[in-house]
């Protein structure tokens, strides 16, 4: 059983990102804060759970919060900074959506930056430890999943809807083809010949 808080004295939100090891899309995430009272046996780490789970449980989140956020940085910005800024990044802002502001923050991973003056704590696999992590899990997968969903009708020649921009074999088979979009990521090594990809 997932425990509701770090902090249970605390406004405490808890915060995550996908779509980290994607060739394509953004980095997504997602923070939020769970009422006191929050309880729910299915909520688990998003890679745990099927997608219609992850479907049945973002709008029941959305309505049980006290308050969430949930942020994309795009391709180009990603590559300008890195992929681990960035997802530091989108985490903050998902996290400056917040209202109230939290007083404390739980990430999931060993990796953040201070947001403001507000103290923050990295929980390895905090999503599957923390409810509000597991949270910010779900809605950043979902999010990000419909993002990629949305794209895949203008590429669908890489599938994105069913791999999500992740280097599965047919994704990068459909680069070494078809050449890359608007949407990869080109600080990414997206081929393993990437010498001699043509990222023009």
């Amino acid at each position: 059983m997932l425990e509701l808080k770090l902090h249970p004295h605390l406004l405490e939100c808890g915060t995550d990102e996908a779509g980290r090891g994607c060739l394509a899309g953004p980095v997504t995430a997602a923070a939020i804060i769970l009422p006191d009272d929050f309880t729910n046996s299915t909520l688990n780490d998003s890679k745990q759970l099927s997608e219609p789970k992850r479907k049945l449980l973002k709008p029941l989140l959305e309505d049980s919060s006290l308050t969430y956020g949930v942020t994309h940085i795009f391709m180009e910005e990603i590559d300008q900074i890195n992929i681990l800024n960035a997802s530091i990044l989108a985490m903050q802002r998902a996290i400056e959506q917040l209202s109230p502001q939290p007083e404390h923050i739980i990430v999931d991973g060993n990796k953040f930056k201070p947001y403001h003056n507000i103290p923050h704590t990295c929980v390895i696999k905090g999503d599957s430890k923390y409810l509000s992590i597991a949270g910010a899990s779900v809605l950043a997968k979902t999010y990000r999943d419909e993002f990629m969903e949305k794209i895949h009708l203008e590429f669908p020649m890489y599938n994105w809807k069913k791999n999500k921009g992740y280097p599965t074999k047919e994704h990068r088979e459909a680069i070494r083809k078809y050449g890359i979009t608007k949407y990869h990521r080109k600080s990414f090594r997206l081929l393993p010949e990437q010498l001699t990809l043509n990222l023009k």
